[in-house]
């Protein structure tokens, strides 16, 4: 009876972030197929996947141009000043940006004692710290962020000596797979990929 167990848990892993993705993508293009069949006179296959993509990139290029991030700002100002829509839109946000730009700002995995120092956590090496943190060590600090399993979007940054961190030579995603499934895949090897 375990091997069932095994294989429900080994399945679930593989089609829960499938079936999560396709809904997301689904529902992105059939709000833009309703959209468009609403205002446009012309309808044929693929053009609210046409139009998605624009818009993506279009917003993308938008956001790279000084004047449009002055009005982006402003944007942001002005929503950051409503009580509750601030805290919804700052929190959309902050996870979006760690999914999105995880791939870039997880990729140095280490180990570090944590919660203390008989037992080992991974975690990831952030940039280097500021300034007014840096000059308050006698000796070179590094902050390391250490995420709770399952869960990318939070965790614990820690700032401790460069000494006491262990560089691990695995790639980023499979530190990421470690995280996310809480140990049930371990982390492989740069070399494991060639």
């Amino acid at each position: 009876m375990k091997w069932v167990y095994k294989y429900f848990i080994n399945g679930l892993i593989v089609i829960v972030p499938i079936a999560l993705t396709a809904v997301v993508v689904i529902n992105i293009f059939a709000f833009t197929e309703r959209l468009l069949g609403q205002y446009l006179p012309i309808h044929f296959p693929g053009l609210a996947l046409a139009v998605v993509l624009f818009l993506i990139v279009f917003v993308g290029w938008l956001s790279s141009h000084w004047i449009s991030k002055k009005v982006i700002n402003y944007c942001e100002r002005v929503v950051g000043s409503i009580p509750v829509v601030k805290f919804i839109y700052n929190s959309v946000k902050q996870i979006s940006t760690a999914v999105f730009e995880s791939q870039k700002l997880l990729e140095n995995a280490v180990l570090v004692p944590y919660p203390h120092p008989e037992v080992k956590a991974l975690g990831f090496v952030m940039p280097e710290l500021s300034a007014p943190l840096a000059e308050k060590f006698s000796e070179e600090h590094v902050c390391v962020f250490v995420p709770m399993s399952l869960n990318l979007t939070s965790g614990f940054n820690i700032i401790l000596p460069r000494r006491d961190i262990i560089p691990l030579d695995v790639t980023s995603e499979s530190a990421l797979q470690y995280v996310i499934t809480a140990g049930a895949i371990m982390p492989r090897s740069n070399d494991s990929n060639n």
